[in-house]
C-alpha cells in the first residue's frame, strides 16, 4: 500500500511538471487566436503595388494582339479547335471564321 501511494504521488509529480503552462507561453499573441483575418495576411504587400499590378493586368487584357484574341474566339467553339490542334490556330480561324458571309 506505501509503494501504491509513493507511485501515485510520483505521477502526480510528473504530471504537474510536464503539463504545466508556463506565463511565457500565454504571452504570444498566438495562444489566444491562432488565425488571423485576409486584411492582416494581405498586409506585406503595399497596396500601391497591388492596385498598380491589377491596373497593369486590366490594361493588357484590353490590349490583345489579334492573333490572341482570334485564337481566343477559335477556343471558345469546339469544332474550331479540334481543327486548330492538326492545322493550327491561325489556320482554324481562317477556315471558320475567316469568310464571313453577310446577306
Amino acid at each position: 500500500m506505501r509503494t501504491l501511494i509513493i507511485l501515485t504521488l510520483l505521477a502526480v509529480l510528473v504530471m504537474a511538471a510536464t503539463c504545466y503552462e508556463s506565463h511565457e507561453s500565454m504571452e504570444s499573441h498566438e495562444y489566444l487566436n491562432p488565425f488571423i483575418n485576409r486584411r492582416r495576411a494581405n498586409d506585406f504587400i503595399q497596396a500601391d503595388m497591388r492596385l498598380e499590378a491589377i491596373s497593369q493586368e486590366r490594361i493588357r487584357e484590353r490590349n490583345k494582339a489579334p492573333q490572341e484574341r482570334q485564337r481566343e474566339i477559335c477556343e471558345d467553339y469546339y469544332p474550331c479547335e479540334v481543327y486548330a490542334f492538326r492545322h493550327g490556330y491561325a489556320a482554324a480561324y481562317r477556315h471558320y471564321f475567316g469568310r464571313r458571309r453577310t446577306k
